[in-house]
This record gives C-alpha cells, sequence and structure tokens, in this order.
C-alpha cells in the first residue's frame, strides 16, 4: 500500500463537494473507477472559467494525475477511464456531449449533471449552442443513458424478460428527459422499485408534467448533482 503524508500546514486550494455528494450519490456508486473518475472530474470542472465548464476524453487521457490512479491487472488505464465514463453517464452524474469535426473525429465533453449542464445540453439539442471559436465547424450531439443503463444503475440488475419488454416499451413510450427523471426522483425518495418509476411516468403522460401536483420533483430531486452543486459548482 503507498503511503500518503498527510496535507502540509498553512492555506491551501480548496474544492467544494456539497453534501448532496455524500448524502445521495456516494452510496450508491460501486465502482471504484467511476468514483476515481467522477471525483477527478469534478476537481476539473471546478477550475474551469466561463458561463459553459466542461473537460474532454482528451483532457482526461492526457491528465497524468488521473492515469496513474487507475488500471488494475485486468484493465489498462485508459480502459478503466472508459469504464469510469461510461458508468458516472449512465448513472446521471455527468452529461456527455459528442462533438464530430468535418474530418470525422470525434471528441467527447463532459459536463455535470446540474441545472447549467441541462441548460446546455437542451441548447445543444435545440441547434442553439456551439463550441466556442469554433462554431459550426463542430457537429454537436447528446448521448443520453438507455432505461436498462438507467435501471441497472439505480435499481439493480434486470433478472425478468417480462421486465426487459416493460422497459423496452417505456423507452419507446415516454421522452427520456421523462425517464432520467423518474429514475432520480425515484433515488432521492428511496423508492427504488419500477413500479414507483412507472407510475411517476404514467402519471406524467397522463396529468402532464410541471404541474402542482409533481412538486415532490422539484430541484432537490431532479439529479444527483443538483442544488448545493449550482451554487458551488460552477460549470
Amino acid at each position: 500500500m503507498e503511503g500518503f503524508r498527510g496535507f502540509p500546514e498553512g492555506k491551501m486550494a480548496l474544492t467544494s463537494i456539497p453534501d448532496l455528494f455524500f448524502s445521495e450519490l456516494l452510496p450508491i456508486v460501486d465502482d471504484l473507477f467511476e468514483l476515481k473518475v467522477t471525483l477527478h472530474c469534478l476537481w476539473l470542472i471546478q477550475q474551469k472559467s466561463g458561463e459553459v465548464r466542461y473537460t474532454t476524453d482528451t483532457e482526461l487521457r492526457e491528465d497524468e494525475i488521473l492515469m496513474r490512479g487507475l488500471g488494475d491487472v485486468d484493465l489498462s488505464p485508459e480502459e478503466a477511464l472508459q469504464e469510469g465514463l461510461e458508468r458516472a453517464v449512465a448513472r446521471g452524474t455527468l452529461l456527455e456531449v459528442i462533438a464530430q469535426t468535418p474530418g470525422q473525429r470525434e471528441e467527447r465533453l463532459y459536463l455535470v449533471n446540474g441545472t447549467r449542464g441541462r441548460a446546455v445540453v437542451k441548447k445543444i439539442e435545440a441547434g442553439e449552442w456551439t463550441l466556442p471559436g469554433r462554431g459550426d465547424q463542430v457537429h454537436l450531439r447528446t448521448r443520453r443513458p438507455n432505461i436498462f443503463n438507467l435501471y441497472e444503475q439505480n435499481l439493480g440488475l434486470i433478472q425478468s424478460p417480462i421486465l426487459a419488454d416493460e422497459l423496452t416499451d417505456a423507452e419507446q413510450t415516454y421522452p427520456a428527459d421523462w425517464i432520467e427523471d423518474a429514475f432520480r426522483i425515484a433515488v432521492a425518495n428511496n423508492a427504488r422499485r419500477w413500479a414507483y418509476v412507472r407510475s411517476i411516468l404514467q402519471r406524467w403522460q397522463r396529468e402532464g408534467r410541471g404541474r402542482k401536483q409533481d412538486s415532490d420533483s422539484r430541484e432537490a430531486r431532479r439529479g444527483y448533482v443538483e442544488g448545493k452543486y449550482g451554487d458551488q459548482i460552477k460549470h
């Protein structure tokens, strides 16, 4: 085991980690690569400037501190990084944007899934935001986790063909952002059951989103990185 010398005396730079990270996100993260990558992305993004703050897959691969802490007997650091990013995106901690250049080279941007990050994603999907300095030369698209990833990351393994069929039907019936929000509300309310998620979706379809009866899904329950993250991490 490699040792740590301890924190030195004097003033040090600090990274803000909101209480919500420890109370809601940390208890459900069950993979070391996901945890390391998530924390490192939060640290990097918090150091950025500008209205839209993000990191990229290139920046992460070239980060010696991160890559030194990844990898094991079975996975290389590059594979461990990809595993951690996939899990963080599937869980809903990070938002992924794919930038494609005219030469068809892809670069992936990662934003914190907070109020500002989701606003950027909506602008991209509406064609209202481009990469600063690169404009329309780069085609942007977002990647959302599918319903099977959301289920396994938040509720558990899918062990029934009937359940798999239900999930497939739901993915074809409801908008992707509805499905993501419904899973987040279920986790926030400690109701980790598909029946609970399904009931939220059915109610929204029947009565509409944004009505008064949806007060249980306000800011504190819209994402794992919400509320205090919006104030302390200006992404």
